[in-house]
């Protein structure tokens, strides 16, 4: 039996609230990390995001803390080789993980932070899910694939979160949205749920504060 991926509704009030006070309270980034030995304490639950380089992942840690210089974006694809670590709240780990399929880094770099990654999915316990960043122009793409499949062996529940969809019409981005589905439907960590937002225009930014506030 096929899933169905259908786009999160609006949260309901007590939703929204608790993730509104999630994101109301301190975040601050604590270390950018190279190497496992170096990560914080498993102390909290983890949420990581992930996503092709200038997917929009730092702009969108930003919208959601609210915070405009908190996650720094990089106009050099590949530049960030380090998971950064944000804490939110008392509870809660935002983790920005380097973006992916960069094209100008070095072979070595790629396959140093390809082993990183690959050892951060499996072995950090606390991590209750990633946050699968997808561009609203482009859709999925080979690239994004790969990390997906990375996502089900490591046995790490995903969910796709499509950004920057205020840069397409209405009915390109229903395109992209079919095209999007049909891909999740090959891979079993995927969350039945998409999130359909723009860091710009603040869609969707309320919906993720509660699916992050209320995961268990």
């Amino acid at each position: 039996m096929q899933m169905q991926f259908n786009i999160a509704e609006e949260p309901e009030a007590l939703s929204k609230e608790k993730g509104r006070l999630l994101f109301a309270g301190e975040t601050d980034f604590v270390k950018g990390v190279v190497a496992m030995d170096g990560m914080p304490d498993a102390d909290r639950m983890e949420i990581c995001f992930a996503g092709r380089s200038n997917v929009g992942k730092s702009t969108l840690i930003n919208a959601l803390t609210g915070r405009k210089g908190l996650a720094r974006a990089s106009n050099t694809p590949g530049r960030t080789q380090e998971i950064n670590y944000f804490t939110a709240g008392d509870e809660h780990y935002l983790v920005d993980l380097p973006g992916y399929g960069y094209a100008n880094a070095p072979l070595p770099i790629v396959e140093k932070w390809q082993r990183l990654l690959k050892q951060y999915l499996s072995g950090r316990q606390t991590l209750r899910r990633a946050f699968v960043l997808i561009d609203a122009r482009h859709g999925v793409k080979k690239v994004d694939e790969e990390i997906m499949s990375l996502l089900d062996s490591s046995a790490v529940i995903f969910q796709v979160v499509l950004t920057k969809a205020d840069k397409v019409k209405e009915k390109e981005r229903f395109e992209v949205i079919k095209q999007v589905k049909s891909k999740l439907a090959a891979h079993p960590a995927a969350y039945p749920e998409l999130v359909i937002t723009s860091s710009e225009k603040g869609w969707g930014i309320e919906t993720l504060r509660a699916i992050i506030a209320n995961l268990e």
